[in-house]
C-alpha cells in the first residue's frame, strides 16, 4: 500500500502529532529512532523489508510509493508466525518422542526377531547344502572306489589269464624243444606216427589260439566316474567367488588387432569397422582377425576370470596357445579353427564351443551378460560359466599345451574384463 493509503502525512513533520504516528504504549521505553530523520521507526516497508519512520514513508521520503504498514501490524504477523512455528515444533517434538518411545523399540524387537530368523534360514540352507555336498562326496567317492575296484579286478583277471597262457605256451614249447633235443633225425622220422603227428598239430593249434594282448578300456580307470553336474556347478561358483579378480589380467596391446580399440586400463576391447593406422605392426599383432591375447600366461594350476559380454552380439572368449599364428586371414589364425585355440563364441543367437575347426552348438535361450572362464590345468579342464544364473555353459577336457593365454575376439560393440 502507498503512504496515503496508510494514513501517513504527505509532508514530514518536526515531531509526532495526533493521528500521525502510532507511538509507544504508556510507560514503554522509547524505541530506536530513524538515523536520517530522528523519528521513531513506527512503520514497516514491505518492499525493503525494514522498519522506517513517517518521514521515510511520506512524500519525498526514500520509501515513497512502497508498500507501507504499521510496525505493530508487522510485529503481530511475526509473532503469529513464531507461535505457529512453536506449535509445529511442539508437534514435531511430540512425534519424535512417540517415535523414540514406541516405534524404535518395536523396530528393534522386530530386527532382533528377523535377524534370528535370518540366521536360522542361513544355517538351515547351508546345512542342507553341506548335507547335499557330503552326500555327493560320499556318492562320488564310492563311485571312484567302485571304478578302482572294477579296474583292479579286470587287471587281476587279465593277469591270471595271461599267466595261464604263458604256462600253456611254456608247456608246448618245452614239449617241442624236448623232441628237437632228444631225437636225432632217424628217431624224429620214426617217431612221427600218425598219432604223434596229430598231437603236434593239436598242440600247435592250441598255441595259435592264444592271442596277443590287446588294449582294452576295461583295464583303464574311467575318469568320467567323477563327473557330477552338482559338483561342477558348486565348484565353479566357489572358484569364481574366490579367484575371480585376484589375478590382474590385462590385454597385451602388442597383440591387439587394428580393428580393435583398447581402453586405457587395457581391459576393454571395442570393435571398429575401420582399420586403425595408428597401430604399429609387429610379430605379436593379429593383422586380420579382430583378436587379442592377454598379457598373462598360465603354466599350471587353477585360474578364473570373468568377461562382460552383454554389449556384444559377436565375440569369442577362451584360451589359446602362445604358438597361435598372428598373420593372415587363414584358419590357423582364426580362433576355434585350429589346434591352438579353445573358445566359447557367440554370433547373434548362435552359441558354440569351437576347437580345431570342430564346432559344438550350445542350446542357450539367451546370451549371458557375463561369462566366467575357469581353467584347471591340473585336471585338464576348461569350463565356461554364467555367474548370474550359476549355469555351467560348457566343459571341455583335454591335455592342454602350455603356456596358455586368455584370448578374445569381438566383431560387435565391446567386451571387457571384469576386475
Amino acid at each position: 500500500m502507498s503512504a496515503e493509503g496508510a494514513g501517513l502525512p504527505l509532508e514530514p513533520e518536526p515531531g509526532p502529532g495526533p493521528g500521525s504516528e502510532p507511538g509507544p504504549g504508556p510507560g514503554s521505553e522509547p524505541g530506536p529512532l530513524c538515523p536520517q530523520h530522528g523519528q521513531p521507526l513506527s512503520w514497516f516497508c514491505s518492499s525493503e523489508r525494514r522498519p522506517v519512520c513517517a518521514a521515510c514513508a511520506g512524500l519525498g521520503g526514500r520509501c515513497q510509493g512502497h508498500r507501507i504498514r504499521p510496525a505493530e501490524e508487522r510485529a503481530e504477523e511475526l509473532r503469529n508466525k513464531i507461535v505457529d512455528q512453536c506449535e509445529r515444533l511442539q508437534l514435531q517434538s511430540a512425534s519424535i518422542t512417540k517415535y523414540v518411545a514406541e516405534v524404535l523399540p518395536g523396530k528393534n524387537q522386530r530386527a532382533v526377531s528377523m535377524a534370528s530368523a535370518a540366521r536360522e534360514v542361513v544355517i538351515q540352507r547351508l546345512s542342507l547344502v553341506r548335507s547335499l555336498c557330503e552326500s555327493e562326496e560320499q556318492r562320488l567317492l564310492e563311485q571312484v572306489h567302485g571304478e578302482e575296484e572294477r579296474a583292479h579286478q579286470s587287471i587281476l583277471t587279465q593277469r591270471v589269464h595271461w599267466t595261464e597262457a604263458l604256462q600253456k605256451l611254456d608247456s608246448i614249447r618245452t614239449s617241442l624243444v624236448g623232441m628237437l633235443t632228444h631225437l636225432d633225425d632217424l628217431q624224429l622220422i620214426v617217431s612221427q606216427t600218425r598219432e604223434k603227428e596229430q598231437d603236434i598239430f593239436e598242440r600247435s593249434e592250441e598255441a595259435e589260439g592264444i592271442l596277443d594282448p590287446q588294449e582294452s578300456e576295461k583295464l583303464n580307470f574311467n575318469e568320467k566316474c567323477t563327473q557330477s553336474p552338482l559338483l561342477t556347478q558348486l565348484w565353479a561358483t566357489a572358484v569364481l567367488g574366490s579367484l575371480s579378480g585376484t589375478e590382474d589380467i590385462r590385454i597385451d596391446e602388442r597383440t591387439v588387432s587394428p580393428f580393435l580399440q583398447l581402453s586405457d586400463d587395457r581391459r576393454t576391447l571395442t570393435f571398429s569397422t575401420k582399420k586403425s593406422k595408428a597401430c604399429a605392426d609387429g610379430p605379436e599383432r593379429f593383422d586380420h582377425w579382430p583378436n587379442a591375447l592377454a598379457a598373462t600366461s598360465f603354466h599350471a594350476g587353477l585360474h578364473a576370470w570373468v568377461v562382460n559380454v552383454q554389449s556384444s552380439c559377436a565375440y569369442k572368449v577362451g584360451v589359446a596357445s602362445g604358438q597361435l599364428p598372428r598373420k593372415g586371414s587363414g584358419s590357423d589364425c582364426r580362433l576355434g579353427y585350429n589346434t591352438f585355440s579353445w573358445v566359447f563364441s557367440r554370433y547373434d543367437r548362435d552359441f558354440r564351443f569351437s576347437h580345431n575347426g570342430q564346432h559344438e552348438p550350445l542350446e542357450l535361450l539367451r546370451g549371458p551378460a557375463q561369462l566366467g572362464v575357469l581353467l584347471d590345468l591340473q585336471a585338464h579342464e576348461l569350463l565356461f560359466y554364467e555367474p548370474a544364473s550359476g549355469a555351467v555353459l560348457y566343459t571341455h577336457r583335454a591335455s592342454f599345451p602350455t603356456p596358455l593365454f586368455p584370448v578374445f575376439a569381438v566383431a560387435d560393440q565391446n567386451i571387457s574384463l571384469v576386475h
